[in-house]
């Protein structure tokens, strides 16, 4: 799993397919979870947790890039 430090020094297309890959594990996570006992239950609140943390990432550049936009012609 990555550190916030790591999320936020990846490229937008790195943090879009790390969150890709996150999404989809946990997605395999939790049909595994409804057909059958995982090994490690907490792995579903990690990949959960690491989904909202590059979604928070990505908003938080959106913002920055927003209110750059916004700021530079003014």
């Amino acid at each position: 799993m990555s550190t916030t430090s790591e999320l936020r020094q990846m490229s937008d297309e790195q943090l879009a397919l790390t969150l890709q890959e996150a999404a989809n594990d946990f997605f395999r996570l939790r049909l595994k979870a409804q057909t059958e006992r995982l090994d490690a239950p907490s792995e579903l609140r990690k990949h959960r947790r690491l989904i909202a943390r590059v979604k928070t990432i990505q908003r938080e550049r959106e913002m920055a890039a927003a209110k750059k936009a916004t700021a530079a012609p003014a």
